[in-house]
């Protein structure tokens, strides 16, 4: 059987009010993925020079719940090495970007 998924909702936590920094330092002590669709939380880790979290931006309309799982597993074999090294990923239609943490300008 393979490994599951430990995933929480802001909502679920107490952060639904919460900044995005906020969920950014959440995440980053308790060892967490940010999945998103804010660009927010990429510009967050680069005006901060952040190497963790690790965070997933989704760049895809109309994603339900089924399908934005689905994706992911579809992605997850070749970015789970980076994501325990800290990264912005983007994903679109098109493609997936990997940038390694810290951002560089």
């Amino acid at each position: 059987m393979a490994n599951a998924w430990d995933v929480v909702h802001v909502g679920d936590i107490g952060l639904s009010r919460a900044t995005d920094l906020q969920i950014m330092e959440w995440a980053l002590s308790e060892q967490r993925v940010v999945v998103t669709l804010d660009s927010d939380f990429h510009m967050l880790l680069a005006l901060n020079n952040f190497q963790q979290p690790s965070v997933i931006r989704i760049r895809q309309e109309g994603l339900n719940g089924a399908r934005l799982a689905n994706l992911l597993l579809q992605i997850w074999p070749r970015i789970t090495d980076v994501l325990a090294l800290g990264a912005a990923i983007t994903i679109t239609d098109l493609d997936v970007r990997i940038r390694k943490l810290p951002l560089k300008f």
